[in-house]
């Protein structure tokens, strides 16, 4: 299956600024489930200079520079992929890390052999007790695997998908109250949840290419979850979903908003103005 993304991000300014060093993360990351077919990006203003670098969490992005000044800053990126079938229930769970915490009243998972790799996927900012609402959703499930397709269809049936156009992310406890939230809010609310059980967590953006998705064509938020032995899973709590071969990630990264697709800096006393754009469909050549 072949689609086609088309991406649009555009700054305005109230008046004439200089812009910064840029760092674009609108490259996607590698997952063997897609071949890119074709791709084109575009910036105005030109940049000075540009080149593809690499962040700490393995994300490749292109940092651009630019002289002189301007009142708009435009990225433009087409891509095709080509989409392979992917099964996200095709792993094997390390039997000795699922049954070191699952059987506890409590449980408490532990990455014995990259223990401290994993500390900042599991450092929490807020320290919220979901027991009282985890608890019955795991002894209902069979296994550490049910568990979390358990939740992930627990918070899609219970906490209605928001469109919301502000670039920030609410707190977990405050979505967690509401009961509702954006892709990215409902994401970091699910991230918080699977670190209280010691389960590292990370954030990703990116496209997804689901009918079902009528956000307004924006990005995409999920989480990954990393089980040992299967590696990094993903789960979509606004859909209810496993990830599957209809992800496509532009980030991933422990601190949400590290996987923002623009992070710069401009020169001047101006306002900005974003908006973006993403069209997603089918493509027949």
């Amino acid at each position: 299956m072949l689609i086609k993304v088309h991406h649009q991000t555009h700054y305005t300014y109230t008046e004439k600024v200089g812009l910064g060093v840029h760092q674009l993360f609108l490259l996607p990351q590698y997952r063997p489930h897609f071949r890119i077919k074709n791709q084109e990006i575009k910036v105005d203003p030109q940049p000075e200079g540009k080149n593809d670098r690499q962040d700490l969490a393995g994300n490749w992005y292109q940092q651009v520079w630019f002289s002189g000044e301007t009142d708009t800053f435009q990225i433009q990126t087409d891509w095709v992929f080509e989409l392979y079938p992917f099964n996200p229930f095709g792993f094997i769970i390390d039997m000795d890390f699922e049954q070191s915490a699952w059987d506890a009243v409590n449980p408490k998972f532990h990455y014995q052999k990259s223990k401290e790799f994993s500390r900042p996927f599991l450092n929490r900012r807020e320290l919220i007790d979901y027991r009282p609402f985890l608890i019955p959703i795991k002894q209902r499930s069979k296994g550490l695997v049910d568990f979390l397709v358990n939740l992930t269809q627990e918070i899609y049936q219970n906490w209605p998908h928001l469109i919301r156009h502000e670039q920030n992310i609410w707190d977990p406890s405050f979505t967690f109250s509401e009961k509702k939230g954006s892709c990215r809010d409902l994401a970091s609310m699910q991230m918080d949840m699977l670190r209280s059980l010691g389960l590292a967590c990370r954030f990703a953006s990116g496209y997804a290419f689901n009918p079902k998705l009528d956000d307004g064509h924006e990005l995409h938020a999920w989480i990954e979850v990393f089980l040992q032995g299967a590696g990094w899973v993903g789960l979509d709590p606004s859909l209810g979903l496993l990830a599957d071969h209809h992800y496509i990630p532009l980030a991933v990264h422990p601190e949400p908003y590290e996987t923002m697709p623009v992070k710069g800096f401009y020169l001047g006393a101006a306002k900005s103005q974003l908006e973006t754009f993403v069209d997603l469909k089918l493509f027949e050549p």
